[in-house]
């Protein structure tokens, strides 16, 4: 047995240091393996065969000529596949999605729906005989269009209620010396992480085991219990190494048809989805209409806010882009009304996105500030502030902290601002209009119960299991650290091992709440296992392990309004002969809570704003009304932000811990994208005197205006 030692060779202070990611070199170097390249003895591949109509019955299934093919070991499609229960509402408190119910029944709800898998040997030969499967179907007339004025549509509750209204709105706008009323759109836009979906299912010993790439191991082992009936202790996920995820890698489709054809067949089965599958499969951002009606004295100061969001989902799941929640957090008014209404078309369900809810809402709410202190002359900035809330304008309860003032001044002194001339179209490089514009952001601070287990070795070292996951954003290394300050002791004495659901439960990698949550989990056992320790324990060989379990402390928390801030700003330059805009440069200040790793915390501001560039400029997903699916479903047809349109591009942050966490965090994987792609709108209208509503700003759309349509 070992005598423990901890403060004695600690380092004080890991968190808040940049520090690399400790996986880095095994990410680098390939010897990280992910989900769809994890060898298994005796593996069968499988590939989906998917809807070519939008709406109808499926008639028939020719399965005889596919299973005389070489290598294919069966076709599971509505006759005889297993049966899954999805009458059960999950751990993020909302029914499945009825997408990944497969192949029940005969109904096809949108183009590109799931109607069969077949299971071959090879992925060559799965994929040869699933594109030689004949399917016919009773084709019934189907409905894509989204446009802002729908009869059907209704409003939505989800992680908050559809309407909230204070104030006589009417009244309000009548008598305000200022009125804007606008309406703004974001189009439809797709996840696309580089690593596709891909899940592993075999069974082993009576026990179900999942190799899956998703955002959180206890997440998708609930639905799958759920789904097929199961004892959540009887099913394991494991989900070491993740290529990105940005809100799509929940449970989907892909991982339930791989536990079916491993029930069937007996042996593992492996189901990844190609990248044109996943514009159907995985969900995406809905569009949105958005009407806004700001009402103002003459100084900028609000009467009245308005703001009303129209979505669409499925017809098979209700899911809500709740773009106009935004507004109950970033501006008070005496008359402040805000709804979120969806319609139901034959479309494939969206789902979360980097910032569901604020990405669209505040590029809309955001544009309409900027219009709104243009109509009363003041500064852009000096509206914004003059309109900080005290309180929650919508809950009334008291802000945990919100340092938008210092976000906004030390950003302006760091861009420049105080040297901008107000007027639009004054600034020319060459061809090039020149123009600036900033814009606020706000993202809400969530945490959930996980649980950490830490154990200290009689070498010296301790390891870290926690049920995490890792989607790209450090987080592994980020509870390294935290799991050093806690132990105080230097960050290569701890090994954190994360992506696996028998590490017991812990919260998923979303609402920029994964690491806020796990950080809590790890800072608790850690603390008790250092006491243990300081009292001279003798370790074992098997080591002194301890466990966490954060649900009691954080049903304690004080009701409070939670968020991270920030101040977007960008300088565009727009050529009106051709219609190209080209960003040159952006930064972010943020307010996001005591910063744990400085090097990948920075990664994920810029990520997120490099994003916004992408959904300002370019990101747009197309519907063929006649067919009902995509135009140019591929990364060739659905154009992102590259390289080359990247510029200087910076994020800093100012001091901003959260006093009710134990570390400090807030969070700020979603953050960077929130208000980036209403800068650049803004900055386009400051270089050319017009206002862009609809998004993207596409070239055709800056000619047009161009030539005399003020409003494209």
């Amino acid at each position: 047995m070992t005598t423990a030692t901890t403060g004695t060779t600690a380092a004080k202070g890991a968190v808040g240091t940049a520090h690399t990611r400790v996986e880095g070199r095994d990410k680098v170097t390939g010897a990280a393996r992910y989900a769809g390249e994890i060898p298994f003895a005796e593996l069968a591949h499988g590939w989906l065969v998917l809807s070519t109509v939008a709406r109808g019955r499926i008639r028939s299934v020719e399965t005889a000529p596919v299973l005389g093919m070489p290598g294919v070991l069966t076709v599971l499609h509505h006759h005889n596949a297993p049966r899954v229960e999805t009458d059960f509402v999950g751990m993020l408190g909302v029914p499945p999605d009825q997408t990944c119910a497969v192949f029940q029944h005969d109904r096809v709800p949108h183009f590109g729906w799931p109607v069969a898998l077949v299971v071959a040997e090879t992925s060559e030969q799965a994929r040869e005989a699933a594109e030689a499967l004949v399917v016919h179907y009773e084709e019934e007339p189907h409905d894509v269009t989204f446009s802002g004025e729908h009869p059907d549509a209704y409003p939505l509750d989800s992680h908050m209620p559809a309407v909230a209204e204070k104030g006589d709105l009417e009244a309000e706008l009548a008598a305000s010396s200022v009125v804007l009323d606008a309406e703004y759109t974001t189009p439809e836009e797709h996840h696309n992480p580089m690593e596709p979906h891909a899940a592993t299912a075999r069974w082993d010993g009576g026990r179900l085991e999942v190799v899956d790439s998703n955002q959180g191991a206890t997440w998708v082992v609930g639905e799958l219990a759920k789904l097929f009936s199961l004892d959540p202790a009887s099913v394991r996920v494991r989900s070491e190494h993740v290529g990105g995820g940005f809100g799509s890698k929940g449970v989907r489709a892909h991982q339930v048809a791989a536990v079916m054809a491993a029930t069937v067949l007996q042996r593992p089965v492996r189901v990844v989805l190609t990248r044109r599958q996943m514009f159907s499969l995985v969900g995406y951002r809905s569009p949105t209409t958005q009407r806004i009606r700001l009402g103002a004295h003459a100084d900028g100061r609000l009467r009245a806010l308005e703001h009303r969001s129209l979505s669409l989902t499925s017809t098979v799941h209700e899911f809500i882009e709740p773009a106009a929640g935004v507004a109950r957090v970033m501006y008070d008014a005496d008359a402040h009304h805000t709804a979120n209404r969806v319609v139901r078309l034959d479309v494939p369900t969206p789902t979360w996105m980097r910032a569901p809810g604020e990405a669209p809402g505040s590029f809309a709410l955001e544009a309409a500030l900027d219009e709104l202190a243009e109509k009363c002359g003041i500064d852009p900035i000096e509206l914004r502030l003059r309109n900080e809330p005290e309180k929650g304008p919508v809950s009334g309860l008291p802000f945990s902290s919100r340092n938008l003032r210092a976000c906004f001044r030390e950003g302006a002194r760091r861009f420049g601002w105080a040297e901008r001339d107000p007027r639009p179209g004054q600034r020319r490089d060459g061809r090039w209009l020149l123009g600036t514009g900033t814009a606020a952001a706000s993202f809400g601070v969530g945490v959930g119960p996980s649980t950490a287990v830490v154990t200290a070795q009689a070498d010296g070292t301790f390891t870290v299991r926690i049920a995490a996951a890792d989607i790209g954003t450090g987080a592994r290394t980020a509870l390294t650290l935290v799991a050093a300050d806690a132990l105080e002791v230097t960050p290569d004495r701890v090994r954190v091992r994360i992506g696996d659901s028998d590490f017991g439960p812990a919260m998923i990698a979303g609402g920029s709440m994964g690491t806020r949550s796990w950080a809590w989990a790890v800072m608790a056992a850690a603390g008790e296992l250092r006491e243990r320790l300081a009292l001279g324990a003798d370790i074992p060989p098997e080591g002194i392990t301890v466990r966490s379990d954060t649900t009691a402390a954080i049903g304690a928390l004080a009701q409070k309004e939670r968020h991270s801030f920030g101040a977007q700003f960008a300088e565009v330059a727009v050529d009106t002969t051709t219609g190209e805009v080209r960003v040159r440069r952006m930064l972010g200040m943020f307010a996001a809570g005591r910063i744990v790793n400085p090097l990948t915390a920075r990664n994920q501001f810029l990520g997120g704003m490099i994003w916004g560039i992408s959904m300002a400029l370019h990101e747009e997903a197309v519907r063929d009304r006649a067919s009902g699916g995509h135009v140019g479903a591929d990364l060739a047809g659905y154009h992102v932000a590259t390289h080359a349109d990247v510029p200087l591009i910076e994020a800093d942050w100012v001091d901003d811990p959260d006093p009710d966490d134990p570390v400090g965090i807030k969070g700020i994987g979603e953050i960077g994208i929130v208000g980036a792609s209403a800068a650049i709108a803004n900055a386009v209208w400051h270089a050319t005197g017009v206002r862009h509503r609809n998004l993207p700003i596409r070239p055709d759309r800056v000619l047009l205006a161009d030539t005399g349509a003020r409003d494209a």
